[in-house]
């Protein structure tokens, strides 16, 4: 027989992989937080008549677009205790992952606030509102369905890419089920499993997003 599966060890690691994917999802949860909040700072922050501003950004969002994502963890990890940041594993990885992915999504935000027609700037400009007012209430509301489908694609990157924390030492799924093998020289069910969770939850995951690109569209009236 090519695979020896064993049930029984299967019923026996599956609550400690179930935890750990809870481990994961909160990862990848706080990760997207960050990297929602600061992509659209770092997409604003190029769009200012600073030119040197925007200049220091564009040049932070190439950086860290250009730099892998394991460096970046294992950087803010060991290097930031030597200028005196100390940081845990998981605060360190939730930082590297939304610190990483604000970089890419800065560009979806900025691709979504370029969609917007040049019109709509110029009325706002001939009613004077402010500049706050102007992204709040009228540029931003129009481009986040443009936005949409590239939040979506890096929500389920960041999904994939956990398992990049297990190096520091983060608990999540791969993490776990290497832990897994290494005690019982038993490496099928554990990664096997794994990958299952993992497509479990990133099918329903794209699912939703599209969903709720759908409901964010029909209340904003653009189909």
């Amino acid at each position: 027989m090519m695979f020896d599966w064993r049930w029984d060890f299967t019923w026996e690691i599956l609550p400690r992989l179930i935890s750990a994917t809870a481990n994961t999802l909160l990862a990848a949860g706080a990760g997207y937080g960050i990297a929602i909040v600061l992509g659209l700072v770092l997409a604003l922050s190029q769009r200012t008549p600073y030119r040197l501003l925007t200049l220091v950004v564009r040049e932070f969002v190439e950086f860290i677009r250009s730099t892998p994502l394991v460096l970046q963890i294992f950087f803010v990890f060991f290097v930031g205790p030597q200028i005196g940041i100390r940081l845990s594993p998981w605060t360190s990885g939730m930082i590297a992952i939304g610190l990483h992915y604000s970089a890419y999504l800065s560009e979806v935000y900025r691709g979504g606030l370029n969609s917007v027609p040049v019109g709509q700037w110029e009325a706002c400009s001939a009613l004077s509102l402010s500049t706050r007012k102007t992204y709040w209430r009228i540029i931003i509301p129009q481009a986040l369905p443009a936005c949409f489908a590239g939040m979506g694609n890096y929500l389920v990157g960041i999904l994939k890419d956990t398992p990049m924390l297990s190096v520091i030492g983060v608990a999540e799924l791969m993490h776990t089920a290497n832990a897994i093998g290494s005690e019982s020289y038993r490496f099928l069910e554990p990664y096997t499993l794994v990958g299952i969770i993992f497509l479990l939850v990133s099918l329903p995951t794209a699912g939703l997003v599209r969903i709720s690109e759908m409901w964010v569209r029909r209340k904003l009236g653009v189909y």
